[in-house]
């Protein structure tokens, strides 16, 4: 459990500097509103994705923690492409 405690910390951290850079950049150029919407979703799919990364490592625990990831993924591509004004 540790071992998994451990991992669930360090992905966590290898995304946070890309979520914080966008909801940064959407707040200091007055575009909060592209973020606000799904801003807890994607908070929300982390907080599943971490929770089933400690409880198990099975494979359809991996199937699920992919899912919630690929989730918060696409949140912050269509985020980026929103602020980028494509």
């Amino acid at each position: 459990f540790q071992a998994r405690a451990c991992r669930a910390h360090a992905n966590c951290y290898e995304n946070l500097p890309v979520f914080a850079a966008l909801i940064l950049a959407a707040v200091s150029s007055g575009k909060s509103a592209i973020t606000d919407p799904l801003a807890m979703i994607a908070v929300y799919a982390r907080m599943v994705q971490s929770t089933v990364h400690l409880i198990s490592i099975s494979q359809g625990a991996v199937a699920i923690r992919a899912t919630f990831y690929t989730l918060q993924m696409l949140i912050m591509v269509l985020w980026a492409w929103r602020l980028l004004g494509a």
